[in-house]
């Protein structure tokens, strides 16, 4: 498979008073095009502030972050806008839906955004709402919806741009068990379609449920299960330096 993310020595620090908290510290990672990963940790490990750098919403303070072949860190803020916006498709744990507008029109916001225009912007609305099963709902208000039904339109909302990469902070943290389990099952099955998921999780029965788990402590991989994490990472650009 291709590489779609590298990210090489990322820190990211935070001042508060006289006191600086490294939230992320010297973090590399390779994800390749089709993985499903989950980044664990506790509450304050940084996996949510290496969500943000790999969602383009914050700068590193140092290192190279490369998403589908293209350096974004050093770009402008303009174009890590419209890159966010093609390339990255984002699933929070509330579904931040307007309230004022129905499920079709909520899932079409990115496409707004991107400039599509009213007839390929509903189709493309349409089929997003078809792929996660509330084609029949496209046109409830938000209030109108249950929890995991919301958390639906959402995911739909990551999809419809058809992003390189998803990335869902916390998916089901709202959601009861039974419902949290049928939006896991709806990654496992966009993964199985190809797709490229980063799942940020506290919660191990959703880590579990995902190929590939990273685990962070005081901003540092500490586990990588498949060995692409900073060490072995550290040992391939080595490697490819040597003459």
């Amino acid at each position: 498979m291709a590489k779609l993310v590298e990210a090489v020595g990322l820190s990211k620090l935070y001042s508060s008073g006289e006191m600086v908290v490294r939230a992320v510290s010297d973090v590399s990672i390779l994800i390749e095009r089709g993985e499903f990963l989950a980044i664990r940790g506790r509450s304050g490990s940084g996996k949510s502030t290496l969500m943000n750098l790999l969602g383009i919403l914050e700068r590193p303070d140092s290192g190279r972050y490369v998403l589908n072949g293209r350096e974004v860190a050093v770009l402008s803020e303009d174009r890590r806008a419209a890159i966010r916006n093609r390339e990255i498709g984002f699933v929070f744990q509330l579904p931040a839906l307007l309230p004022r507008a129905s499920a079709l029109e909520n899932v079409e916001l990115p496409l707004v955004y991107a400039g599509i225009r009213g007839a390929e912007r509903h189709r493309r609305a349409r089929y997003a709402l078809d792929r996660v099963g509330l084609a029949p709902r496209s046109h409830h208000w938000p209030h109108q919806l249950s929890g995991g039904e919301q958390q639906r339109v959402a995911i739909a909302r990551a999809i419809v741009n058809d992003p390189a990469l998803i990335l869902a902070d916390e998916p089901t943290g709202a959601l009861d068990s039974k419902t949290g389990n049928e939006i896991l099952s709806l990654f496992e099955e966009l993964h199985r379609e190809g797709r490229t998921i980063v799942v940020v999780t506290h919660a191990p029965e959703v880590a579990d449920r995902a190929r590939r788990r990273i685990s962070l402590h005081d901003g540092l991989i500490v586990e990588d299960d498949a060995g692409t994490g900073n060490a072995s990472l550290a040992k391939a650009v080595t490697a490819d330096a040597a003459p």
